[in-house]
């Protein structure tokens, strides 16, 4: 998971570029990167940190030009590194930087194609810079001096017959504009607005609503699932349906965790969705527990919070705020290693005493993946002297890995998986555990925009919409994801054949 905006504008959008990256810095903490063109010239700025460390002012100054695209980096399948930042730049043709949100699940076989049909060079085990490869081969099959939106559309409808996965894409062509698109399927979120400067108007692009509302732009729509737009350096705006076969199915981990709640996605405020999610876990606490004993909810910080406001009120007890988060440290789940990860939940996150001793407490998450963060949290409860704890999952059980660009553990980390409900409450330590249904899960976001057709729901289904992840993809993304991968990866000990097996993605 990642966050993608581009830009193009009236005057220098390198500020605007940097303002949006910070708004999404809570999709990636690992690296960050900005590239501009200006007179046919690109310039760029990216390294391993956040938002705020990749950028200094002597960057900024070179950063010129009325367009450009940026990113900030998630690395999934462990994989970090000052040459997996992004965007990725290829010269040929016209020059062309591309940043992708999200993971394709055909990158072994692309990478290939690429190789002995395209005679394309790939210099990393991104899939994102095969992405940009596949892409900036099927614009130079079109064969003109100078394209046009058109070419540069019929370009993105060959990615679309190519590639497969979950992808929201922002590129930048040297002298000719921005482009964007959607995966057909709509998985990773997009969308794009526009705002009138004193020189006139001005378009943005990006993962999230949020990106666009701090800087005065409005929100036009999401981008269609397999839509592309193009922004020519004039500030002309250009749409086209550019794949065969769509159908809307946004990622719904979107809204139980990685989103901003201040942001629409799909026409669903996720501030809302997590409302219902609370609701609809009360009603069920209710039905299951009418003699619950809570005391007093507390939300494990940060994305649990609104779920866990919207639970208390319904059940009718108290909500109290009692774990202080660190704010400096990153989202754990993705951290290789589980020493690694038990050290930081303890850095992170510390017990208000007043709030737990002597109470019946219910803990409320977003989710439970591992089951190691939730574990420790419950032990820091009866530290600070409750008497019980309980647990409540806004989320379904999370059984199955992530395919389209979360880094899901490998599903025999998964605490769920094999496990039944009283067998995870007894590995966690917590007296009892509730989990959302799923049924629950779409509805609290269905509601926000019914006519969204399905959600993808396989991190807790198994049911992967793009209909090519079968048992062999799965075994195979299991030896790249599992701890002990990830631990030789960073030692440097894994071959790259077994990295290409699935691709290490990046995105």
């Amino acid at each position: 998971m990642c966050g993608i905006v581009g830009m193009v504008g009236k005057s220098n959008v390198n500020v605007a570029l940097y303002d949006a990256l910070t708004m999404l810095q809570h999709r990636g903490q690992d690296a960050a990167g900005i590239m501009t063109c200006h007179n046919g010239k690109m310039a760029q700025q990216k390294a391993v940190g956040l938002v705020q460390d990749v950028f200094r002012t002597r960057h900024m100054q070179r950063l010129v030009g009325n367009m450009g695209i940026g990113h900030v980096r998630y690395p999934t399948a462990g994989s970090s590194g000052p040459a997996l930042a992004q965007p990725f730049y290829v010269n040929s043709p016209y020059g062309i930087a591309l940043a992708h949100n999200g993971n394709l699940t055909n990158t072994e076989s692309l990478s290939k194609d690429l190789f002995l049909a395209d005679l394309r060079h790939v210099n990393t085990d991104s899939d994102s810079e095969v992405l940009l490869n596949v892409f900036a081969h099927e614009l130079q099959l079109q064969g003109k001096l100078r394209p046009t939106s058109d070419d540069i559309f019929k370009a993105v409808e060959g990615v679309h017959k190519r590639v497969r996965g979950g992808y929201s894409v922002v590129a930048m062509i040297a002298s000719y504009g921005v482009l964007a698109f959607r995966d057909p399927n709509g998985i990773r979120p997009l969308v794009f607005g526009e705002r009138m400067s004193e020189n006139g108007r001005e378009y943005m692009i990006a993962s999230e609503s949020v990106a666009l509302d701090v800087l005065g732009f409005k929100l036009l729509r999401d981008v269609a699932p397999g839509e592309a737009l193009f922004i020519n350096v004039d500030g002309e705006l250009f749409t086209r349906q550019c794949a065969e076969h769509t159908q809307l199915s946004p990622c719904i981990f979107e809204h139980v965790y990685f989103a901003r709640p201040d942001s629409i996605m799909d026409g669903v405020s996720v501030y809302k969705a997590r409302l219902r999610q609370g609701e609809r876990l009360a009603e069920k606490i209710l039905a299951l527990r009418p003699d619950h004993e809570i005391d007093v909810v507390i939300p494990i910080p940060d994305s649990s919070r609104v779920a866990g406001q919207a639970l208390a009120q319904k059940l009718g007890v108290k909500f109290r705020e009692g774990l202080v988060k660190n704010r400096y440290i990153g989202r754990t789940f993705i951290m290789p290693g589980q020493q690694q990860r038990k050290k930081s939940v303890r850095q992170k996150l510390n017990a208000i005493d007043l709030e737990f001793r002597g109470k019946n407490v219910m803990l409320v998450d977003d989710s439970i993946v591992r089951g190691t963060t939730c574990q420790q949290i419950i032990q820091m409860a009866r530290d600070a002297g409750a008497k019980k704890v309980f647990f409540a999952s806004a989320a379904p059980e999370v059984k199955y890995p992530n395919v389209y660009g979360i880094d899901m553990p490998s599903a025999s980390e998964l605490i769920a998986h094999g496990r039944t409900v009283e067998q995870v409450a007894d590995a966690i330590g917590a007296d009892w555990l509730v989990y959302q249904d799923i049924e629950d899960l779409i509805a609290a976001s269905a509601e926000g925009n019914p006519e969204i057709p399905r959600f993808d729901c396989a991190v807790f289904d198994g049911d992967y919409v793009t209909g090519d992840v079968n048992e062999e993809y799965l075994r195979k993304l299991e030896a790249m994801r599992n701890d002990l991968a990830k631990s030789q990866r960073a030692d440097g000990k894994m071959s790259s054949s077994q990295n290409s097996i699935v691709g290490i993605h990046n995105s």
